[in-house]
């Protein structure tokens, strides 16, 4: 949507910058021993110190330091040796101290980037400002009868925020690299970047101005977003609204909004706030961090292949083209299915296309991951030699995966119980074959005419015929050589 708007209007751009926070996979918060975990009774993983008594010191986790060192080193950032600690102000119920502790002038990571894919297969490089450590607020839950309780479990809950530079300009360049932070996450394994329990979660800032003007226009925030859907959603509407505005002779005014996912439009918050709101001012609690080249090092040594190089891998290794690697490198389950799956059965592109096709297909209507399903590189290996073999064909294969897929069952019992093994017998397709020719004399003379696209119907009538179980290559031959 709006492409189109700018597509219009050329003389105008938009500029889009994401700040990105994702709760981090430890035992314990970042500043106190709390256990870190989602979906506790509330109030039951709290201390003095993540809820906020007087007097109380807290004490940093160095899990949280490695996980952002390895994020930092990742995403091609330079780790600050010297970093800091900041108290950042505002008052909230779920902010039990009244402030948070994040970092100042000088986070552990900055000057980074995320290499992201475009649509013409060409990469991108989106710069990233800073990585920092900061806590998590705990939740206001509302009640139906005016009463806001507080659940103080997620108060200290380790963060990380990720801020990009001003450098994407569209939704799906926004949404690209939102998907490719989200995989960098998952396989370095330091946040499950659940989206749904709102452990990763975007802010997106958009402004509009003429590409002649030096200055950025007017930035809007859109807080909170948990799809990515939704953050093309609303970065697109804030295109439209903020550019109709501007062609209206009306002004823009800087502003904190949210996303409706009922309405689909961002609706006002809050006039934003700008960094003094926060008085900000160095932690006297916190001591400045040192990070020495051994400790650099030594988590260097940890990290796993990361996606953009996975993607060079399985074009190169398997033959799959951009896209189909694109797909597969999103989730590292997903990746390292596939390639215990080609360890099994040495057919990349046949695995690929089923796993893009049916497997994805079958894993979104159920609302489950791969992990979470009853499909395993051995059951699913065994299906896709079955194919190759020619014991099946591809109608059957897609009953024998449904079933399969639902019961974790081994292919070939299922073929065996639902006998469902394909008929290969030339002599017995002959028969088929010739008694189909001879009930449809009308579409044999047509065929016979030049309506070389009625060989369809007649294969289809043997597929019928056969009840699905007929091979449609032995059967299209057959055709070809009775049909003269």
């Amino acid at each position: 949507m709006s492409e189109n708007i700018l597509e219009k209007h050329p003389e105008y751009e938009a500029t889009i910058g994401i700040e990105v926070h994702t709760q981090l996979k430890t035992n314990s918060k970042a500043y106190c021993s709390c256990a870190n975990k989602f979906g506790a009774k509330p109030n039951t993983n709290i201390c003095p110190v993540c809820a906020g008594h007087p007097g109380t010191l807290p004490v940093l986790n160095k899990k949280v330091v490695d996980h952002v060192i390895m994020l930092g080193l990742a995403t091609n950032c330079k780790i600050s040796k010297i970093s800091d600690f900041a108290r950042k102000h505002y008052f909230y119920p779920d902010t039990p101290k009244n402030y948070q502790i994040t970092q100042g002038d000088y986070p552990i990571c900055q000057e980074g980037f995320i290499p992201v894919e475009q649509s013409n297969n060409s990469i991108k490089k989106i710069g990233l400002f800073r990585i920092h450590i900061e806590e998590d607020a705990g939740k206001v839950i509302h009640g139906k009868n005016n009463e806001s309780l507080v659940d103080l479990n997620r108060s200290g809950v380790p963060l990380l925020e990720i801020v990009s530079k001003p450098e994407i300009k569209t939704s799906s360049e926004a949404k690209a690299y939102l998907m490719r932070l989200h995989s960098i996450l998952r396989y370095l394994d330091i946040s499950n970047a659940n989206m749904d329990e709102g452990s990763f979660r975007a802010d997106v800032n958009v402004s509009i101005k003429k590409k002649t003007d030096k200055e950025l226009g007017v930035k809007v925030e859109v807080k909170n977003i948990n799809s990515f859907k939704f953050a093309g959603q609303a970065i697109d509407f804030e295109i439209e609204r903020q550019l109709n505005k501007i062609l209206n002779n009306k002004k823009i005014k800087q502003e904190t909004r949210t996303w409706d996912t009922k309405t689909h439009k961002t609706i006002f918050m809050r006039s934003k706030e700008e960094a003094q709101d926060y008085r900000y001012f160095t932690d006297p609690d916190m001591p400045v961090l040192e990070i020495d080249q051994n400790w650099i090092d030594e988590i260097k040594k940890q990290i796993p292949e990361l996606p953009q190089e996975k993607l060079e891998r399985l074009i190169k290794d398997y033959k799959l083209t951009f896209d189909e690697a694109v797909i597969l490198i999103e989730d590292v389950n997903l990746a390292d299915f596939f390639e215990q799956t080609v360890k099994i059965v040495n057919l990349p592109k046949q695995i690929c296309n089923w796993l893009l096709r049916n497997v994805l297909g079958y894993l979104k209507t159920e609302k489950i991951t791969i992990e979470e399903s009853k499909i395993n590189h051995q059951n699913f290996a065994q299906l896709i030699q079955e194919i190759d073999k020619g014991s099946i064909n591809t109608k059957v294969a897609q009953e024998v995966f449904e079933i399969m897929a639902q019961t974790g069952q081994n292919p070939i019992e299922i073929i065996k119980e639902k006998g469902l093994e394909q008929v290969s017998d030339e002599k017995e397709l002959e028969n088929v074959v010739l008694k189909i020719i001879n009930n449809n004399e009308d579409q044999k003379a047509k065929y016979l005419a030049g309506n070389d696209r009625l060989i369809k119907f007649f294969v289809g009538q043997a597929m019928k015929e056969t009840k699905g179980k007929g091979n449609p290559v032995i059967i299209q031959k057959l055709y070809e050589k009775h049909l003269k």
